[in-house]
């Protein structure tokens, strides 16, 4: 059993960075890849990013690719999610999620999920 509990979230100008964070619980946490997905206002979840269980393969939804990063801690048993260059369009929930070992960029793969935390970008 993993519990995830995302952190970071909140009002952002365009053009700012904000950073996400997922806190997982349990030993195993090394073994699962990771994901984030995001939900905007009156939309479906719709996937962001993903890494590996080994941090060395990831991916990215092309509306964030160049602008987000992901990464791991696995000492830490933390994720991360490094959003630079925000507009409008990234106002949403965005939720980590975790599954064995690969990375993934769908949705129902995925066994665990957080809560999600708001980010919102206006001026």
């Amino acid at each position: 059993q993993v519990q995830l509990v995302e952190s970071g979230g909140g009002l952002v100008q365009p053009g700012k960075s904000l950073r996400l964070y997922c806190a997982a619980s349990g030993r195993t946490f090394s073994t699962y890849g990771m994901g984030w997905f995001r939900q905007p206002p009156g939309k479906e979840r719709e996937f962001v990013a993903a890494i590996s269980w080994t941090g060395d393969i990831t991916y990215y939804a092309d509306s964030v690719k160049g602008r987000f990063t992901i990464s791991r801690d696995n000492a830490k048993n933390t994720v991360s999610l490094q959003m630079n260059s925000l507009t409008p369009e990234d106002t949403a929930v965005y939720y980590c999620a975790a599954r064995s070992y690969a990375g993934s960029t769908l949705a129902y793969e995925y066994y665990y999920w957080g809560q999600g935390t708001q980010v919102t970008v206006s001026s």
